[in-house]
């Protein structure tokens, strides 16, 4: 038995070995001599402690400290403490972190470790403290003098930025070359940018950027902040960031934004002088913008907006001016500070999280702006703006909803000097098909050398198809979101509204059941109403992010004086089967207008399609160590056979997860699987089951057991 600590001699962190598991190979740092370590966070690593004797599990301890930023806190989340476990310990905390041994070679202890799923992004530090048990003197500590990178995993189904298709990862955060659609409408071409993401000086760039930002360490493992913080670092105009942006033609001391072939010059160069760099236009800041997300795990596109409004005093549209002599007027009138604008194109980035700060259906793709156009919260940012919420008009949510909205949707005005009008203005003119021509990114996996064959237009995912009574339909929503577009727009006031609508809520829907889409209509007043509506049902993931389109109706009618109506759109299981995605879950989204008055309703709800629960049955008392019998039962809802049927079970503290592949299952028949288990740990436990096959996921079940010592 040992009596004197151990002595850490050193720490061998497998940097290439842990890069292939980690998806991190790219990255030059790994590669480099010494090499750094580049891990994803929620994901195991394995290292090696190298000691000045053998390790002995009876009586050496050793600790491994994580730390994270100043004044490292782990209630904040950015220090991690944890001592080794033996080599048969299963990690199951994905909040913590975990550190299990998984082997002893003469005097090195190999350990596994994993962070938690939310770690703050960026450097990490390393500190191992060893001591013996009963010992009274303070540890022996050993610092790891070598920073460790910790990123995003988008991999992780339990990390905020998780994606759905993984293909599609190989293009957001591994594709290291593209292209940015620039140019007027007419003309725009795809120009080549070379984002290289995987540069030795990139992750020490955002590392710089991210300090200077003044993002606290305890929210870098936020990415709702940490694309926030991207969008106003990225450009120098609050807080000496990475580009200055200039757009007179005048860059004789610096380089011209034309010249720039891609990130890396830049980021190089911000590292090392640890000054602006001259000079940035939109697109530039939108390269360097996905170069610093796809290096930090965040997925990531450029954005460019074709025809693109700059809407300068939250009117939700684009205004002109003309004095009673029809000439127009050189400045705002009714905005001072700044005027509005429309760009030829503007190009923006789509960052991919969930957003658990919305309801759902509002996660996916999200809009950031890193060009500096106005500020939000005092400083030059813009986003991370939901495209849904965008494409929704709920311009109530977080964050930068208007402005968005406005740059791709806004109405042209033309507005006359009127001393009659209350307003000052009479509106002469109203375009609603200026702005936002087409929205473009690069498509996934194509690259054209010679063309634009490697264009995809995303317009759909940010508004509806101009011209349509749901594009106009969204536009008013959001108009009336806001109290000084609705002056522009002039909505009626909430005394004028006299249709009562009323979205009927669905509770319970079985799975194999239709259900429908309902809305009831009251018209209070003495004249007939004319009402345009859009009813429609999707199903949404866990997260909130939106899966598929599942039915969508739109219709005109008429309610008469004083009359009720009810639509409904009927949602048959053919309907919605295929389309459903984990957890089932489904948005219903009606919204409706008043052609007569220009009132305008909209809601939504959130229900989920119920599947018959798993029946997870005990045979006998269960003894720690002695085997077990657990039978899972359900009965298939469908009526077609289940094939790639699997069940799985597990319980912390009674088995790690099993799975059982199981035969075909016929329609509506009853299936039943019998296992053998060994209990691990007394006390309460819980068990929990589910059932998958290729047509029906996400069938679950579960018990409370009591488990008893041998001995008892």
């Amino acid at each position: 038995m040992a009596s004197e600590s151990l002595v850490v001699k050193g720490i061998f962190l497998y940097e290439q070995d842990n890069a292939t598991a980690h998806r991190t190979c790219k990255y030059e740092l790994v590669h480099m001599d010494p090499p750094t370590p580049v891990l994803r966070r929620g994901q195991p690593f394995n290292l090696a402690i190298r000691f000045d004797r053998s390790y002995v599990d009876e009586t050496d301890i050793v600790r491994m400290l994580f730390s994270f930023g100043p004044n490292s806190n782990v209630l904040k989340g950015t220090r991690g403490v944890s001592t080794v476990t033996p080599r048969d310990t299963y990690l199951t905390d994905l909040e913590a972190w975990g550190i299990r041994m998984i082997g002893i070679n003469g005097e090195d202890l190999m350990v596994e470790v994993r962070s938690p799923f939310d770690s703050p992004v960026g450097i990490w530090q390393l500190n191992v403290e060893t001591t013996t048990a009963g010992s009274k003197k303070p540890p022996n500590t050993y610092h790891l003098d070598k920073d460790i990178y910790l990123l995003f995993n988008p991999w992780l189904k339990e990390d905020s930025v998780y994606m759905e298709d993984q293909r599609l990862l190989d293009e957001y955060i591994g594709n290291d070359t593209g292209k940015i659609w620039v140019g007027a409408l007419g003309s725009c071409r795809g120009r080549e940018w070379v984002f290289g993401q995987f540069d030795a000086c990139v992750l020490p760039a955002c590392q710089l950027l991210l300090e200077r930002s003044g993002i606290k360490a305890a929210s870098r493992g936020d990415p709702i902040k940490m694309t926030r913080a991207i969008s106003r670092i990225v450009n120098s105009n609050d807080d000496r960031g990475v580009l200055t942006g200039r757009w007179d033609g005048e860059y004789s001391d610096g380089t011209a934004p034309s010249a720039w072939t891609g990130s890396v010059p830049i980021l190089e160069q911000f590292l090392e002088t640890k000054e602006e760099v001259s000079y940035g236009q939109c697109w530039v800041f939108a390269g360097v913008t996905t170069t610093v997300c796809r290096a930090l795990g965040i997925p990531s596109r450029v954005v460019s907006n074709l025809v693109s409004a700059h809407d300068a005093n939250a009117s939700l549209s684009v205004d002109r001016y003309y004095n009673a002599d029809n000439e127009e007027l050189e400045y705002d009138p009714e905005n001072p500070m700044g005027e509005d604008s429309i760009w030829n194109y503007h190009v923006w980035n789509d960052v991919w999280m969930s957003r658990p700060d919305l309801p759902k259906g509002y996660g996916g793709w999200q809009a950031i702006d890193a060009t500096p156009q106005e500020t939000s919260d005092g400083m030059y940012q813009c986003g991370p703006t939901s495209l849904e919420a965008i494409k929704d008009g709920a311009v109530g949510y977080n964050y930068d909803v208007p402005f968005m909205l406005a740059s791709v949707n806004a109405d042209l005005m033309r507005w006359k000097e009127d001393p009659t009008s209350d307003f000052g203005w009479s509106k002469i003119d109203c375009n609603k098909y200026h702005i936002g021509r087409m929205i473009l990114t690069k498509i996934p996996f194509i690259f054209d050398p010679n063309g634009d064959r490697d264009k995809e237009d995303i317009t759909a995912l940010y508004k509806s198809k101009e011209g349509t009574e749901a594009e106009r339909l969204t536009l008013l929503r959001a108009v009336r979101g806001s109290e000084r577009a609705k002056k522009f727009y002039a909505v009626p006031d909430a005394a004028k509204e006299d249709v009562e609508f009323e979205l009927v809520d669905l509770d319970r829907v079985k799975i194999g059941q239709p259900f429908a889409v309902t809305v009831r209509i009251k018209n209070k007043s003495n004249e007939p109403r004319n009402i345009q509506a859009i009813l429609s049902a999707g199903s949404v993931y866990y997260t909130g992010v939106k899966a598929n389109l599942v039915k969508r109706a739109t219709g005109q009618f008429t309610v008469h004086p004083g009359g009720t109506e009810q639509l409904k759109l009927t949602v048959k299981v053919d309907d919605y089967l295929e389309k459903l995605v984990e957890y089932s879950i489904m948005k219903l989204y009606a919204i409706a207008t008043v052609k007569e008055t220009n009132q305008t309703w909209a809601e939504e709800d959130d229900f989920q399609v119920l599947k018959p629960p798993i029946t997870v049955k005990i045979d006998g008392e269960l003894i720690v160590g002695k085997p077990a019998a657990i039978s899972l039962s359900f009965t298939n809802p469908l009526n077609r056979i289940l094939t790639q049927c699997k069940f799985n079970y597990a319980g912390p503290g009674l088995t790690r997860n099993k799975t059982l592949p199981f035969r075909d299952v016929g329609p509506n028949e009853l299936v039943r699987v019998e296992h053998q288990f060994e209990p691990q740990k007394a006390g309460k436990q819980q068990i929990i089951a589910t059932f998958t096959s290729k047509q029906l996921v996400d069938v679950t079940g579960s018990a409370t057991v009591e488990v008893f010592d041998e001995d008892e």
